[in-house]
C-alpha cells in the first residue's frame, strides 16, 4: 500500500472516530473497551489494503462491530468463572487537555444514560448488537445479518426480541439513578472520610445494616439497627469501595484483582434516606448480580 493510499485511509478513519466510538460504546457500555476496539479496528485497517472497499465507513462499522461482538462473547465466559465480573462503566466526561475529546464524551453520556446501559446489560451479545446496530444507528438488517453469521431473517428477530426487552423491562428512570447516587455517593464518601455527622445526616433513624453469612466471617458485624450504630460500623471505613447499580439499586462494590469480593446495596426512603444495607459476599449470590459501574 502506498504512503498516499495510507494518508487517505487514515484521514478517512479519522472522520470516522466519533461514529466508531458511539457504536462501541453503545456496544460495550465502556469507555475503556470502546477506545480499545476502536483502536483495534484502526490497527485493523492498517493491516489491509481497503483501496477496494466502496463504503469505507460501513466497512469500519462492521468490523468495529465484529470486534465488540468478540468482547462481549467473552464476557459471558469470564462470567462462568468463579467471581470474575465485567463491570460495564458509563461515560464520564473528561476535561480538555488529557487526550479525550470532552464534547464528544458529553454527547455520548446523554445519548446513552445510565438507565439504558442497565437495560443493555440485560441483552445477550447477538440481540445487543442487532439491537444498537440497528435501532440506533439505521444499520440495515442484510448488513448485520453477516456480522452474526444468521439469516436476515434472524437478524431481524433478535432486534425485535432486543427492542420488547428494553422497552418492556421495567427499569429505574434516570432521575432516581440520579437521586440515589447523590446519597449514596455522600454515604461512602463519609464513610472514607471518617465524618460520623455526614453519615448520620443520609441514615434513616431505623436504618439497619445486614450482612450474609459470608460477608459477616469476613469481618463485618452481625445485623446491626438504628443510624447511630450502623454509622459508627461504617466510619472511617469502606476506602475499596466503588459506587455501583446493583441489580437496579445503587450501592457499591468492592473489587480485587479483578474480582467481585463483597456487594453493598444501599434500599433508600421516599425522602431519600438510607433505610437498609445489604452486604453480599456469598459467590453463589454475587454471581447472580447485575452490576453496572458509577465511574466517578
Amino acid at each position: 500500500m502506498t504512503d498516499g493510499r495510507k494518508k487517505w485511509q487514515a484521514e478517512k478513519f479519522e472522520a470516522n472516530r466519533p461514529h466508531l466510538r458511539a457504536v462501541a460504546y453503545r456496544m460495550l457500555g465502556s469507555r475503556t473497551e470502546a477506545e480499545d476496539a476502536v483502536q483495534e479496528t484502526w490497527l485493523r485497517l492498517m493491516r489491509n489494503d481497503a483501496s477496494d472497499v466502496e463504503n469505507l465507513s460501513g466497512w469500519l462499522t462492521t468490523v468495529t462491530a465484529r470486534i465488540c461482538l468478540d468482547l462481549l462473547r467473552s464476557r459471558k465466559t469470564r462470567r462462568e468463572e468463579p467471581l470474575t465480573i465485567h463491570i460495564p462503566e458509563p461515560m464520564v466526561v473528561h476535561e480538555a487537555g488529557n487526550g479525550t475529546d470532552p464534547e464528544q464524551d458529553a454527547l455520548l453520556a446523554d445519548s446513552v444514560g445510565l438507565a439504558l446501559l442497565v437495560v443493555l446489560e440485560k441483552l445477550n451479545p447477538a440481540e445487543r448488537l442487532a439491537f444498537v446496530l440497528h435501532d440506533m444507528f439505521d444499520v440495515s438488517f442484510d448488513d448485520i445479518a453477516p456480522i452474526l453469521g444468521r439469516t436476515t431473517v434472524a437478524t431481524r428477530q433478535l432486534a425485535s426480541r432486543a427492542r420488547r426487552r428494553v422497552q418492556d423491562k421495567p427499569s429505574t428512570t434516570e432521575a432516581d439513578l440520579t437521586r440515589q447516587r447523590h446519597v449514596v455517593d455522600a454515604f461512602f464518601t463519609a464513610s472514607r472520610d471518617g465524618d460520623l455527622q455526614a453519615l448520620l445526616a443520609v441514615l434513616d433513624p431505623d436504618a439497619v445494616f445486614r450482612p450474609d453469612a459470608v460477608a459477616a466471617r469476613m469481618g463485618a458485624a452481625g445485623e446491626i439497627r438504628g443510624r447511630a450504630d450502623v454509622a459508627k460500623t461504617f466510619q472511617g471505613r469502606a476506602r475499596g469501595a466503588r459506587l455501583a447499580v446493583i441489580n437496579g439499586a445503587v450501592g457499591a462494590i468492592v473489587v480485587i484483582d479483578g474480582q467481585l469480593r463483597i456487594a453493598l446495596r444501599c434500599t433508600l426512603s421516599a425522602d431519600g434516606m438510607i433505610t437498609v444495607i445489604d452486604a453480599m459476599a456469598d459467590p453463589e449470590e454475587l454471581r447472580k448480580l447485575e452490576i453496572v459501574l458509577i465511574e466517578n
